[in-house]
């Protein structure tokens, strides 16, 4: 797996919103190519998150621990999403999250300076990070409220449904503790689900 050129990140912020490309360039001039191998950490709880990064391929979890020491899983990232730690990185505080690769990951990284270089200096990228705050809150909003009103049957279909490729690589009790359940539930939850599926498949014409 290797990206070869900044195309994969031309093509996210053209897909944000419309951008000349004249001016994508001038954005994409200031991310710098960065790999991860598998179980790296992008970020470490303790440290202050200083970077702003595009995952192109690959996958990591941000995790946490509850204060018995249970590691507790808070996100998902996918390719084509952005990654950060959002409080520690705009405050600037200590990071209370660890982001970690799942997957060897490539992707490109701004630190927080250039951000706020190109933030204050080019309006089309003004507004593109302004889609990504609002499109990230919303997430979160999503899945605050899905953890209140919406059983762990349908957050397991939801999850399974939009990010399949999570199943793919995390281990089961990372998604159990992302959707707030006992490895014992998923599994049951897992097998109902299989079940219902054939189901559903049999009617089929």
């Amino acid at each position: 797996m290797k990206v070869m050129n900044k195309q994969p990140l031309t093509d996210f912020i053209q897909s944000t919103m419309p951008v000349p490309t004249p001016v994508v360039d001038k954005i994409t001039a200031h991310f710098e190519e960065k790999a991860f191998n598998k179980n790296d950490y992008f970020l470490k709880a303790g440290s202050v998150s200083n970077e702003y990064y595009f995952l192109a391929e690959g996958v990591m979890r941000a995790f946490t621990f509850d204060t018995d020491g249970n590691e507790v899983t808070t996100y998902f990232y996918t390719r084509n999403r952005v990654v950060f730690e959002a409080s520690s990185f705009f405050m600037p505080t200590i990071s209370t999250e660890n982001i970690q690769a799942l997957t060897a990951c490539e992707g490109y990284v701004i630190t927080f300076d250039n951000l706020n270089i190109l933030f204050h200096s080019i309006p089309e990228f003004r507004e593109f990070g302004r889609a990504m705050l609002v499109r990230e809150f919303v997430a979160f909003k999503q899945r605050t409220l899905a953890m209140i009103n919406k059983s762990a049957e349908e957050r397991y279909e939801s999850l399974i449904t939009t990010e399949q490729e999570i199943f793919k690589y995390a281990h089961l009790k990372y998604i159990a503790s992302y959707l707030g359940i006992t490895d014992t539930s998923l599994s049951r939850i897992r097998r109902e689900f299989a079940k219902k599926e054939l189901k559903k498949a049999h009617f089929l014409p």
